[in-house]
């Protein structure tokens, strides 16, 4: 992939943009149906702890300075998707549990590590609600390759994964190990969101995962229908929000989710307008 090494910065973002408008969207569905789209917040704030204590690492010596916070994340983020998961397991009845436990737990950590790491105002910025003149071409392949490899697992799992989507019972019967399904689709939301902070920010991908999704549900009629509208709905919002984001100096992930907020709002209106 020389070509990335030819891009500009603009370039770059766009890049990761549309490529992260194609993945995010299509895990998003799978979260609307499976009703655990809110497992994206408890996620992507135990990502924040892994790259918080990455930052604190890289300022406690020389051993520790070449560790990229960003890799520490989605350490992270897969930790914190499979223990989520381990806890809606236990908690069967009240699965709901899961997400306030990693979400308390996530902030509390990161609390902790950012007032050790003592370090500057931007770079947290840059975190927390993302930048696209931050996006390297390292970014760029990293998240290249992670969507390949989750296109990958969909393509693979497809079948399993709407069964266990739609009728759990039914998969189980079918021979389907939920507890596998989930495992791997809980590694999936995992590497969505750590493929997602750089552009769209920690605090804020979770919006790019479920609202182009909300979108897309009042007017799709099928399944499929609901992926192809919200991978567009969402590229729409990403190219917007990068470039107003550029053009006026704002969060980019701010932008991108106010973008598809606006986006929501309009679908929302005109399907009330053809009532």
């Amino acid at each position: 992939m020389e070509f990335l090494s030819n891009l500009t910065f603009i370039e770059r973002g766009v890049v990761a943009g549309v490529v992260i408008g194609i993945i995010a969207p299509i895990v998003g569905a799978f979260l609307l149906v499976r009703r655990i789209s809110v497992v994206t917040e408890s996620i992507s704030h135990i990502t924040l702890t892994g790259i918080s204590a990455g930052v604190f690492l890289g300022t406690i010596g020389p051993l520790f300075q070449n560790i990229n916070p960003m890799y520490m994340g989605v350490v992270f983020a897969l930790i914190g998707a499979l223990i989520t998961e381990r806890l809606r397991d236990m908690y069967r009845h009240f699965q709901e549990l899961a997400v306030p436990i990693i979400l308390s737990t996530g902030i509390g950590m990161s609390a902790i590590f950012i007032s050790l790491a003592r370090t500057g105002y931007n770079e947290w910025y840059t975190y927390l609600f993302g930048s696209i003149v931050s996006v390297t071409v390292s970014d760029v392949q990293f998240i290249i390759f992670t969507a390949i490899f989750v296109l990958f697992i969909i393509f693979l799992f497809y079948k399993e994964f709407i069964l266990s989507s739609f009728d759990q019972e039914y998969a189980q019967v079918s021979g389907i190990s939920m507890k596998f399904i989930n495992f791997v689709f809980a590694l999936l939301i995992a590497l969505v969101i750590s493929m997602s902070m750089k552009v769209v920010g920690i605090l804020l991908v979770g919006a790019l995962v479920v609202i182009p999704v909300a979108a897309s549900v009042q007017i799709s009629k099928s399944f499929k229908q609901l992926i192809l509208f919200s991978i567009i709905f969402a590229q729409v919002s990403i190219i917007l929000g990068l470039y107003f984001s550029y053009q006026f100096n704002i969060a980019t992930g701010g932008m991108i989710v106010l973008t598809s907020i606006m986006v929501l709002l309009v679908v929302l209106l005109l399907k009330s307008i053809k009532r």
